[in-house]
């Protein structure tokens, strides 16, 4: 018999490869798990950016320690709190929900296009959008802030391969492998009573949560809405997560390999 008033009735409680009956997040309580992590790191950015500059690396370089800092330890932290609430042991068993086995043919089919469609997004349709909105609306952000990225040829190769080694690390392994147990895998079950709407809400807060780059949010939507639905329509979060860090890797090994090389 169903006690829980926050779980979705007639859906077994136990396994976590469905979408099982899984304590369902407020909001409110949604809104603020979604996007405190992304506060608390452009936080960290705006602080320690300037900083980095004084100290002779680039600015960015904040934003890979911040994944360190403050992403690994929130989000792999509250989902192990939860698990210990659960199981009595700190784990992400039965907290981590969309971990259903799927056919390996998914992967064959369901990587490539994921990888393909967020290639053509970010690299050719999202330039000229994004460079729109910065001359419209978001020339007010400190030049520090663009030049995060623009200006990195101005520094020593030494300097570069340490950024590029945090930045393959944290933002191109640790921090897509994170995002993804913990806004998909576990976040987005939790708002599964909205239906369809569930992937949609989900995504407009992923986006919202790079408060750092606010002109990039109709690109991030472009992806995250389809993307999030396949996750939601076969329960598996390892296809995105194999997709979200090969991107990232890709995208730093490009954006150092040319000026390192």
């Amino acid at each position: 018999m169903n006690t829980n008033p926050n779980t979705i009735p007639g859906k077994s409680e136990t396994g976590p490869n469905a979408d099982d009956e899984v304590e369902q997040h407020s909001i409110g309580r949604s809104v603020l798990l979604h996007l405190l992590p992304g506060a608390l790191i452009t936080l960290f950015f705006i602080i320690f950016g300037p900083l980095a500059e004084r100290w002779g690396a680039p600015a960015i370089m904040a934003i890979f320690i911040s994944v360190l800092l403050i992403l690994i330890p929130f989000a792999l932290g509250y989902m192990l709190y939860e698990g210990k609430k659960r199981t009595g042991r700190f784990s992400l068993s039965g907290v981590v929900v969309y971990r259903r086995r799927i056919p390996l043919w998914h992967y064959f089919v369901l990587v490539p296009f994921g990888f393909a469609w967020m290639m053509f997004v970010f690299f050719i349709v999202a330039r000229p959008i994004d460079s729109f909105l910065i001359e419209r609306l978001f020339s007010w952000v400190p030049a520090w802030s663009f030049g995060a990225v623009q200006s990195l040829d101005l520094y020593a190769p030494p300097v570069l391969l340490s950024v590029a080694v945090f930045a393959l690390l944290f933002n191109g392994i640790a921090g897509p492998v994170v995002e993804e147990l913990y806004f998909r895998g576990y976040l987005l079950p939790r708002i599964s009573r909205l239906g369809n709407w569930a992937p949609i809400l989900s995504s407009v807060l992923f986006s919202v949560y790079h408060f750092f780059t606010p002109w990039q949010n109709p690109a991030r939507l472009m992806v995250l809405i389809p993307f999030t639905y396949i996750v939601r329509w076969n329960k598996n979060i390892y296809w995105g997560m194999i997709v979200h860090a090969s991107l990232n890797t890709i995208a730093m090994i490009l954006l150092f390999g040319s000026i390192i090389l």
